[in-house]
């Protein structure tokens, strides 16, 4: 029996190659959960390649199952309530109960200084970044409160612990998606329900190094170098891996997380925050 065995968990945003969220679908099933992964449908672009959301997830959950895991591939968009509502009650018809939520599906919308972002950058990061997490979150709790408890994993990121200039409303919603995390703590513990949020710094994944590569061809500079100096104020002096975001959601599903709530969990290298 592994850690997880038995449990269903339901991961958003878990299309993208080398993402966070599909680390996480990855290590969950390696941990013995039944996996629920999902995503918006059709395609988007990263560096001129276009991906398909929904064979990108029908490729993650066959892989999980070649490796002996069990992966339920589904298509949710998370700022849609019908559409939550759709896909929350196949998972519970198909699996009976559902024990941990990821909140991973995000957006950099609103990345921008606070006097540049328009009101339609603050609503398009609202619906994705806040209103997805707390539709969410109310469609799944009433069914761990009837199975006695559960797991909630909300991805935050480093500006969910402070600011830095040129983020305008991404940052404002990702500190109140960590306040999203310590009410339903507060509110949730007495029926066993546990709620935290892990606040990745630079992660390597595929959109990362993309910007990286953008960032230095823009400062007509090595991609080695803008590195360098995007890393130069992290204690270890480098980016961490989806794996290791992966690896403090795993904590926080499981037993060994039991006494552990309303935290915000840091995966950034030893980074500062900003202001």
């Amino acid at each position: 029996m592994t850690e997880l065995s038995g449990k269903i968990a339901v991961i958003t945003g878990a299309s993208a190659p080398r993402g966070i969220g599909q680390a996480i679908a990855r290590r969950l099933a390696t941990d013995g959960a039944t996996v629920v992964v999902t995503d918006m449908e059709g395609a988007f672009s990263l560096e001129g390649r276009s991906y398909d959301r929904t064979e990108l997830l029908n490729n993650l959950a066959n892989e999980i199952a070649a490796n002996g895991g069990t992966a339920l591939p589904l298509s949710l968009d998370v700022t849609q309530v019908d559409d939550i509502t759709r896909c929350i009650n196949a998972v519970r018809d198909r699996f009976g109960r559902i024990d941990i939520l990821v909140n991973n599906a995000g957006s950099l919308a609103g990345s921008a200084a606070f006097m540049e972002t328009a009101p339609d950058q603050w609503e398009s990061s609202f619906r994705v970044n806040l209103l997805g997490p707390v539709m969410l979150c109310q469609a799944v709790i009433p069914a761990m409160r009837a199975a006695g408890g559960g797991r909630i994993v909300n991805i935050g990121s480093t500006g969910s612990l402070g600011a830095e200039p040129g983020f305008g409303a991404y940052t404002a919603m990702k500190h109140a998606l960590a306040a999203l995390s310590k009410t339903i703590a507060a509110e949730e513990g007495q029926y066993g329900i546990l709620c935290n949020t892990v606040c990745p710094g630079f992660i390597m994944t595929d959109m990362h190094m993309a910007a990286n590569r953008r960032l230095a061809e823009e400062a007509g500079i090595e991609v080695e170098e803008m590195q360098a100096r995007r890393y130069a104020t992290v204690a270890t002096r480098h980016a961490g891996q989806p794996e290791d975001v992966a690896a403090a959601v795993a904590y926080l599903a499981s037993s060994q997380g039991r006494y552990v709530t309303g935290i915000n969990l840091p995966v950034t290298g030893g980074v500062p925050y900003g202001i």
